[in-house]
């Protein structure tokens, strides 16, 4: 663990960022986007991120090479929720399981002290113990359930809300 690095994205993660989320997209229902995203697409989702207010990204890196993030985004438009915001903590194959996600949270966490958030959500795909035990230990609690409210491969699934104040 103490190999790899937490550190704000910077516009050269693109390409490995791309790479990770795509084998999310295409492999597994974590993410209900059906197809890969393109370069462009993943350049507009970077672009959203600064290194002060509510939209923040950080990377693991291991030897300079991202192997995750989380981030902060626009939880809904309308203007009401603006103070509350949507985290994403994805880690690439084989390093799941190892803390980074529990890293790249409290780096997030910490830089979003003192700015203008209430609330942050995260909705998890069921089932995911794993994600969901990270939640937890970040001190997110569920708060609800929407019932097969996304259809991926072929069936549908069911996303559990978490909640964390901030």
């Amino acid at each position: 663990m103490s190999d790899i690095s937490i550190r704000r994205a910077e516009p050269a993660d693109l390409f490995p960022l791309l790479d990770i989320y795509n084998d999310y997209v295409l492999n597994t229902s974590i993410t209900f986007d059906i197809e890969p995203r393109t370069l462009a697409q993943r350049q507009e989702w970077l672009d959203q991120f600064a290194d002060r207010g509510r939209y923040q990204c950080f990377v693991a890196a291991m030897d300079a090479k991202p192997i995750g993030w989380a981030c902060s985004a626009k939880f809904k438009e309308k203007e009401a929720y603006a103070t509350s915001i949507e985290t994403s903590v994805y880690c690439a194959r084989g390093y799941t399981g190892r803390g980074i996600g529990r890293r790249l949270y409290a780096a997030l966490f910490e830089a979003l002290q003192g700015e203008d958030v209430h609330r942050a959500y995260g909705g998890i795909t069921l089932p995911n113990e794993a994600s969901i035990a990270l939640h937890v230990a970040m001190g997110f609690r569920p708060i609800g359930t929407y019932r097969e409210v996304g259809r991926k491969f072929g069936r549908f699934w069911d996303v559990a809300l978490y909640e964390r104040a901030m």
